[in-house]
């Protein structure tokens, strides 16, 4: 099924080259400006003196990558190049393809962004996670289930940060309740 999947969206490549540029610019270029479009929101928060959403969301970031490397490690599923004949539309080293090292930081992004900085921009960076995430699969370098494993990485790692934040939050406020003497 994640071959046939892949597929589907990648018979496309190399037909249009106006589309062809558009999805090698996202596969390759889009993460840059999910990045920065992060990177400002997060100073943002600094200048008004908000460091814990910004720590949050780098903790989420770190974790997904932590998560990224083990899957990566604890399998050897191969690039969509190097076992079948594919659509290749940019120059990629061989390796293990599961998960996307670029799927999983555009969507830790995007979803702490959502979780932690702004609902709004969570969207639109969400929006441009999956972009980057078809963009990968439609140039040849990676399975759809590659793309998959990055996003519920990220979202996971994205929950469990923001449920550590808020249970640590929480059992350091000081009480509600009133003593009665």
């Amino acid at each position: 099924m994640n071959y046939r999947l892949f597929e589907l969206i990648n018979d496309h490549a190399g037909r249009i080259d106006g589309i062809d540029d558009v999805m090698e610019f996202a596969a390759t270029r889009l993460l840059y400006l999910i990045f920065a479009v992060t990177a400002l929101l997060a100073v943002a928060r600094l200048r008004r003196r908000r460091i814990r959403p910004v720590v949050e969301l780098g903790a989420a970031l770190v974790l997904a990558f932590a998560a990224a490397t083990v899957l990566a490690h604890s399998n050897s599923q191969q690039r969509p190049f190097q076992s079948h004949h594919v659509h290749q539309l940019i120059p990629h080293d061989a390796g293990v393809s599961l998960p996307s090292d670029h799927a999983t930081a555009a969507f830790a992004l995007a979803f702490g962004v959502y979780a932690f900085l702004s609902r709004r921009w969570g969207v639109v960076l969400a929006g441009a996670a999956l972009v980057v995430g078809v963009a990968r699969v439609w140039v040849g370098v990676h399975y759809p289930g590659d793309i998959l494993a990055a996003a519920v990485i990220a979202g996971l790692c994205v929950v469990a940060v923001s449920l550590a934040s808020h249970r640590r939050h929480h059992l350091g406020a000081p009480s509600r309740r009133t003593s009665r003497t």
